[in-house]
């Protein structure tokens, strides 16, 4: 979470302690009331009394003006607004606000030119204008997307689909089929991958999730229906042993040690190949680390595209796949 989210979640306890009259607040309770919203609901790092102090300063000189007034109880403070009638949420947004709202904005703007979401082009003017947020030429951030890809434009027919659980039917066409077919589908999430996009749901009546890219996809018609099923699956929990997309039931994830020439060890070790990489030996021949994945396609086209910058340690199955795909596109180089 970006730290200027942090402080309004702080800036909005506060606000609420301050204009309660029904109860006095002393130090150590805004510090408690902030560090529970935080910790407990939030999932975040608790604050301490130097911070404290600096947000309840904040709030009093900055656009806010918050009239906080601290009341002497013998050695004991306690504070409140002056003015009953004030609350920062009543307040021309601050520095503070204005960095957040900037933040949201570069995100948005990475669906700028995607056909479905032509709103974002027409609103960011609006936002920018309504909160006096001056937004220059050149753009000062980029993301790694695909405009040209094919199917892009069925993206957000596919998002209302999921967010309205939507029966749809699709023509798809596979790379490896002669010609489209018809299937009714059940849209449960849409996940990118490799600069492609992919929608994962269920035919009626199959246990198994299908994968669906959207390259592939003909045409998408709305059925009229909706599913109401609850299909049960928490998608960060489905993708988190693998890499890609391709996940199959049946397989267990295995450790798969890896050893990465010096040259390249610097990039794995600030990018990690997958959450579950672990250092297992470091120094002037190499970098060893070990993952834990399913092993599928996506994996060896990882391990494929850093040449002759790795060496598959273990385990023997996927070893040998790789050597043997090594060999090929070497023998490849020799015709």
């Amino acid at each position: 979470m970006s730290q200027n989210k942090k402080a309004l979640i702080r800036y909005l306890v506060l606000d609420r302690c301050f204009r309660n009259t029904g109860r006095r607040y002393y130090f150590d309770d805004l510090l408690e009331e902030v560090n529970h919203k935080l910790e407990r609901e939030e999932g975040l790092k608790g604050i301490g009394r130097t911070q404290l102090y600096k947000d309840i300063s904040f709030m009093r000189f900055s656009e806010w003006q918050a009239p906080v007034i601290s009341h002497h109880d013998g050695h004991r403070v306690w504070y409140r607004y002056d003015n009953r009638q004030f609350t920062i949420s009543n307040q021309p947004i601050n520095e503070t606000e204005a960095a957040m709202i900037r933040e949201a904005l570069m995100v948005l703007r990475r669906f700028q030119g995607m056909p479905q979401f032509v709103w974002v082009s027409e609103l960011l003017p609006r936002i920018e204008q309504a909160f006096g947020l001056k937004h220059g030429s050149e753009e000062i951030i980029g993301f790694d997307s695909n405009e040209f890809l094919e199917g892009l434009h069925f993206l957000g027919e596919l998002f209302e689909a999921i967010y309205f659980q939507k029966v749809i039917r699709i023509l798809y066409k596979p790379f490896t089929a002669d010609k489209a077919d018809w299937q009714v589908f059940h849209p449960y999430y849409l996940k990118q991958s490799n600069r492609r996009w992919f929608v994962l749901g269920k035919a009626p009546g199959l246990r198994d999730l299908n994968i669906l890219a959207l390259d592939r996809i003909v045409e998408i018609k709305d059925t009229g229906k909706k599913w109401d099923e609850d299909h049960g699956i928490d998608f960060t929990e489905y993708f988190e042993d693998i890499i890609g997309v391709t996940h199959q039931a049946d397989t267990e994830p295995v450790d798969i040690d890896l050893f990465f020439t010096p040259e390249q060890a610097p990039y794995i070790i600030t990018k990690p190949l997958h959450g579950s990489q672990r250092k297992i030996s470091h120094d002037d021949k190499g970098l060893h680390i070990r993952i834990k994945v399913k092993p599928n396609y996506e994996l060896e086209k990882l391990l494929m595209s850093f040449g002759d910058n790795l060496v598959v340690l273990s385990p023997l199955s996927i070893r040998q796949k790789i050597a043997e795909r090594m060999s090929r596109a070497a023998d490849a180089y020799k015709t």
